[in-house]
């Protein structure tokens, strides 16, 4: 009320005052038709009405609406939120856009459902100084910041894709809890080992015209690196896109760049991708792998001079993960291990893929968060410093920590947190990230946590639906305990 005493003041001196807010609708309409009400004894939908008239489309956000007729009125004559204008879907800054599990930031505030659903493409932002690989330079990498190309090579990744919104649009998987993990006896799954790494697309458009797409849709060019057509090679592979993720293996104690194919979405302008994942990983080896091997067999390709190395990712039948976790496999990998990944054998699905399932020991479930460090209090209280945890879809903070002089130093950045002890505990900042996750993967991962699947739960799962599949293939007969026994056999008493 204060600060409408102090308004109403100014306004007696100064007719004319500037309220705004990061775009001057939600928050400044609130302000704005608060006043009108309070002050000027409008009612709720005048005030609400005029300042859409003055500044359309007006208040957008469902639940700043709601709100000041909860106040100033009867909530139930709220007025349904205004449709948005091109213009909000044609301008990339602010708060709203998609968040890093590829679900669309609209107008309202609350929890959205997921999903690569149809919607209006907005302007694709531009992350300047952007980092290819976090502790290692890698030679041959530039980041790609010029028009028409940096838009030519992020649209084509996206229609490749089959992903008509803006954003990365790799497919994204969910935590395993105890509710989908009843999915891997559904339909048939491929696992492997998850790595510690940085998630990259690649897009290859003919000799010369390799690029990484980020999870931040960031490009980047990579020069010096070849991919031969297997039935010509002196041809080069153009309308390519594959998925995968850069790792760094440590060779005799150094740092080597690898790039993992786990994926691929279109061969050659062929759409790979509504393929089976087993023909997938067939094309993979085929069509990508072995023609450049033949290459460097021959000598034609000399892989000291590429900036990294190229290699696909094996998956496993599903009765693997116990080899994989418990085995003598995770010391024969040079780089971090810190799941599984469980892929469906369907075809490839751009964004939030609620069916391709990730596996992490319980304590190293963690979420992506925006922090941003506030100063908060109360009448009669205290003011203290907090951290205050932010996730895609969710205007208002999803959790809170507490502020250490190390946390400070990473406000209004991406954290990723692990939960122990009842409350959420910083592990690293996520370079490699612009946005949080969204409200729908914290919950899921809060699930994971809440119920998790142990490794003993997982194991125990998996070697059942081994066992469940040895008897369908091989199936006892039914009749067999209720045959008679054969006969003895008679003494031969012929006369020699």
């Amino acid at each position: 009320m204060s600060v409408f005493f102090h308004s109403h003041i100014v306004l007696c001196f100064f007719p004319y005052k500037g309220v705004h807010c990061t775009h001057g609708f939600n928050r400044t309409g609130f302000l704005i038709s608060a006043y009108l009400v309070e002050k000027m004894d409008w009612s709720i939908e005048a005030a609400v009405a005029a300042f859409a008239n003055a500044r359309a489309p007006g208040i957008y956000k469902g639940d700043y609406l709601k709100e000041l007729f909860r106040r100033y009125g009867d909530e139930e004559d709220t007025p349904p939120a205004p449709e948005l204008p091109d213009w909000c879907f044609e301008d990339g800054d602010g708060d709203d856009g998609d968040d890093d599990d590829g679900n669309a930031v609209g107008p309202q505030s609350g929890p959205s459902s997921s999903g690569s659903g149809p919607g209006k493409r907005k302007k694709e932002k531009l992350k300047l100084g952007a980092v290819f690989l976090e502790g290692i330079s890698v030679k041959g990498v530039t980041q790609v910041m010029t028009q028409p190309k940096l838009g030519e090579i992020q649209r084509m990744c996206q229609e490749m894709s089959g992903w008509d919104r803006s954003g990365f649009p790799g497919a994204q998987p969910v935590s395993m809890d105890r509710q989908n993990l009843r999915f891997l006896e559904q339909s048939p799954y491929k696992v492997s080992w998850k790595a510690d790494g940085t998630r990259y697309m690649m897009v290859i458009n003919g000799r010369n015209e390799v690029f990484m797409v980020d999870r931040d849709n960031t490009v980047f060019h990579i020069a010096n690196l070849e991919f031969p057509f297997r039935k010509d090679p002196r041809v080069h592979l153009s309308n390519t896109l594959m998925d995968g993720e850069m790792i760094i293996d440590k060779v005799n104690g150094q740092p080597v760049p690898r790039y993992l194919i786990y994926d691929i979405i279109k061969f050659n302008g062929q759409p790979v991708g509504q393929c089976d994942f087993n023909t997938r990983l067939l094309c993979i080896e085929k069509e990508i792998i072995s023609p450049r091997m033949e290459k460097m067999r021959n000598g034609q390709i000399d892989k000291t001079k590429e900036p990294f190395s190229v290699r696909n990712k094996p998956f496993f039948d599903i009765h693997a993960s116990r080899k994989l976790l418990e085995g003598s496999f995770t010391s024969q990998v040079s780089h971090e291990v810190d799941g599984l990944i469980f892929q469906p054998c369907g075809r490839y699905k751009p964004g939030r893929c609620d069916d391709i399932l990730k596996w992490k020991p319980p304590n190293l479930n963690s979420v992506d968060f925006r922090l941003k460090i506030t100063k908060v209090g109360g009448e009669g209280l205290l003011t203290k410093t907090v951290g205050l945890l932010y996730v895609g879809n969710y205007n208002r903070p999803f959790a809170s920590m507490s502020a250490t002089k190390e946390l400070k130093e990473y406000d209004n950045k991406i954290i990723e947190c692990t939960f122990a002890n009842n409350s959420w505990v910083f592990m690293r900042q996520r370079v490699d990230k612009s946005f949080p996750n969204s409200y729908d993967t914290a919950m899921a991962v809060c699930k994971s946590i809440q119920e998790p699947v142990t490794k003993e739960i997982l194991l125990e799962y998996v070697d059942r639906l081994g066992v469940q599949a040895q008897n369908r293939k091989h199936p006892a007969d039914p009749d067999a305990a209720l045959m008679p026994p054969p006969p003895p056999k008679r003494p031969n008493r012929a006369v020699p």
